[in-house]
């Protein structure tokens, strides 16, 4: 199969690279600027923005399946010039009628959990948007929602520590936000069997890991993999709102008001779609054990 990975040079694009690589499928990731990718031999590059329609419809149109990994960080503040609706709504918009256009039948959304229109944040709303466009398409589209994934190269894990200090911190709302961490090595081979299996056509997943931690857990978890502790102090959620609220325009923080709504939405799954895959959450790669930290389990 000949399969356009658009985002493939990012963080999960170049596992899920090297993983249809390995399992014999044709290739390519598509990026604005690829450089030097860190892809491994055998995957192809192209150069192409999602937001430009006609920079892609030649290549999408070369390929037999999508992936659309393209995304702005929820965690931070979108970078200048870009918003969540651009990138994630038209970008998806784009790909999906390049898609349509072309000879392009299979097509894998990545989303959100709690994707939704009318979410409480730009970053689910947008999401949510995009998954209505890949629904309405001719194309046989499977969508992902995968809590927030970790690995080498992840920003999760940097993004607590950026978001607080050694020995001492504060958290809104003391760090109660939950979260459901999933492993990027997990996350890729499932990525892969929706592009190989008919089965998965039409379907929605919300996949995890199988430890729900809090942002104040994986905030301990985090500096004491550097052998350093912490002590979460809780900041009022209505405070951390009203600062973050006070910092949204200023260039150089990189967090704001949509940021702090973000941590008043848990991260979880009612259920865990990973079963579809013929795994169990027992199988899955725990925070703790990627971090070294084997045998370590949240207070």
């Amino acid at each position: 199969m000949k399969v356009l990975v658009a985002g493939g040079t990012g963080f999960i694009g170049t596992n899920l690279c090297a993983e249809l690589a390995e399992r014999g499928h044709d290739v390519t990731a598509l990026s604005r600027n690829p450089g030097q990718s860190g892809l491994p031999a055998g995957v192809d590059t192209a150069v192409g923005d999602v937001n430009a329609y006609d920079s892609i419809t030649d290549t999408v149109a070369a390929h037999d399946a999508v992936v659309n990994l393209v995304s702005l960080s929820p965690l931070f503040q979108p970078p200048s010039g870009l918003d969540h609706e651009t990138v994630h709504l038209g970008g998806t918009e784009n790909l999906v009628r390049a898609a349509e256009a072309g000879d392009t039948d299979r097509f894998v959304q990545m989303s959100g959990l709690d994707a939704d229109p009318n979410a409480p944040t730009a970053f689910l709303r947008a999401k949510g948007r995009a998954e209505e466009e890949v629904q309405a398409s001719s194309l046989e589209w499977t969508i992902f929602r995968p809590s927030v994934v970790f690995g080498d190269g992840a920003e999760f894990v940097e993004f607590t520590k950026t978001l607080t200090t050694p020995y001492l911190t504060g958290l809104p709302g003391g760090g109660d936000t939950r979260f459901q961490p999933i492993w990027v090595g997990d996350l890729a081979p499932m990525l892969a069997d929706a592009l190989e299996d008919d089965g998965h056509v039409g379907e929605i997943y919300e996949v995890a890991g199988p430890e729900v931690l809090t942002l104040a857990d994986v905030t301990e978890l985090a500096y004491e993999a550097e052998g350093r502790s912490v002590t979460v102090l809780p900041i009022p959620m209505a405070l951390a709102k009203v600062g973050l609220t006070v910092v949204d325009p200023v260039p150089i923080v990189p967090f704001g008001a949509d940021q702090g709504r973000s941590l008043q939405v848990d991260n979880t799954v009612a259920t865990n779609d990973v079963t579809a895959f013929d795994r169990t959450e027992s199988e899955l790669l725990t925070l703790p054990e990627y971090l070294g930290l084997t045998g370590r389990r949240p207070k």
